[in-house]
């Protein structure tokens, strides 16, 4: 590469460096209630299609259910009418839905707190769910044939969700649902970030976690894996980060370059993120474009070293970062743990029991990492001062998503139920 580019790029580096997103940035954007609403915690049970909402700190109570398929018939007629959808709908059940459909992906709610968006992606859309009424306010077809991860703006106006199969993300007005922009990135886009000053964008692609070439020898049959950057004003790309040459850099060879969940420090500096087939993960310095350090964390001795059996090539999936920036919380998603690892020496705590957690947030006051346990149907709080499990609670069938997010403040349900 010559000299010049190096030049651009390193400084484009730095600046992106100087407004990656916090660790929490939907958790920063809804921390400060405006009067009249309550902060709460969403948890999308995708499997049933419903969004559990429950206190975002303390007891972690349930406040309320929604069901975010309403429009169930509806959309089951269109797609029973097509059959390339109907084709889509049968391959995304007996595929990423481990033989269930996806009915309840990501959410965030409206900054006025009287709706919940979500991404479905059985339904390949975005909807607005009233949350008074239950009713769609409006919806999004996405392109392709699957929704997945959202992000919302620090703002709250904006939601920018993946549409895994068509290589596009979506931005959309969050009260609207109106397209405000979208961008191309790699193959099956998976994570979304908004920059905490709003000005960029950062989308994950993890390409096809469905086939069953997933020996490290294959590893390149699995697509164009990358980190795309785009303006969020103008949704024009800024920087691509392919990991694969990084992880190269760092002697990791064997290691898939697809990047999973992932979490900025504070000083938005540096960036803790997982990758398929790994239990642990790694940490990047922006400014520099490196690799710095990786985590390996514990095995569980019953889990199968056949990869083919680790749910959408994950062995971990889910990270957050306490506000401080001292402490990191990992879900060992096919290891059946979580555990709470300090930032600076890497040591990991207690390995606290957990079926299956997908996800990883933070409390509405910041001292527990909230992991989602979609193989026990609840989600559980752990400490982040003690790496110690302090509650459990019931959900729907197999939680992922948990995100912060606003209610008016007398709500219990839809219709009051």
């Amino acid at each position: 590469m010559p000299a010049p580019r190096t030049r651009h790029l390193c400084s484009v580096a730095a600046a992106l460096a100087l407004t990656a997103a916090g660790p929490a940035t939907a958790a920063s954007a809804a921390s400060a209630a405006p009067g009249g609403l309550r902060e709460v915690l969403f948890v999308g049970n995708n499997w049933d299609g419903t969004a559990d909402v429950i206190r975002s700190s303390g007891d972690f109570a349930k406040v309320g259910r929604i069901n975010v398929i309403p429009d169930k018939d509806a959309r089951m007629a269109e797609i029973n009418a097509d059959p390339i959808k109907w084709i889509y709908f049968q391959a995304i059940r007996n595929s990423v839905g481990e033989g269930h459909d996806q009915f309840a992906d990501d959410m965030y709610s409206t900054p006025d707190g009287r709706s919940v968006v979500v991404s479905r992606p059985s339904f390949a859309d975005v909807v607005s769910v009233d949350l008074a009424t239950g009713r769609v306010n409006w919806r999004f077809p996405v392109a392709g044939y699957r929704a997945d991860h959202m992000a919302v703006s620090p703002d709250g106006t904006r939601v920018a969700v993946s549409a895994s199969t068509a290589n596009t993300v979506h931005v959309l007005d969050i009260d609207t649902g109106r397209q405000l922009g979208s961008f191309a990135t790699g193959d099956k886009p998976h994570e979304n970030v908004f920059t905490k000053d709003g000005k960029y964008i950062w989308n994950m692609s993890i390409g096809d976690v469905n086939t069953a070439l997933d020996s490290p020898g294959w590893d390149w049959t699995k697509g164009d894996r990358h980190i795309t950057v785009v303006d969020a004003t103008t949704y024009k790309q800024v920087k691509v980060i392919d990991m694969r040459q990084r992880l190269d850099a760092f002697g990791l060879k064997d290691f898939s370059d697809a990047v999973r969940p992932a979490v900025f420090s504070p000083d938005q500096s540096t960036l803790y993120f997982q990758v398929s087939f790994f239990n642990g993960f790694l940490e990047y310095d922006l400014a520099t474009d490196k690799i710095t350090r990786v985590k390996t964390l514990p095995k569980n001795p019953a889990t199968s070293e056949d990869r083919t059996t680790w749910v959408n090539d994950s062995r971990h999936h889910g990270i957050s970062m306490n506000p401080e920036g001292t402490k990191l919380c990992v879900a060992g998603t096919m290891d059946d743990y979580a555990t709470v690892v300090d930032r600076a020496s890497l040591q990991e705590g207690p390995l606290v029991t957990a079926s299956k957690p997908y996800w990883a947030t933070v409390s509405g006051d910041g001292k527990d990492c909230i992991v989602s346990e979609s193989g026990a149907d609840q989600v559980t709080a752990i400490d982040f001062a003690t790496g110690r499990k302090v509650a459990s609670v019931p959900v729907g069938d197999h939680p992922q998503r948990v995100r912060l997010g606003h209610v008016q403040a007398d709500w219990t349900g839809p219709g009051g139920n």
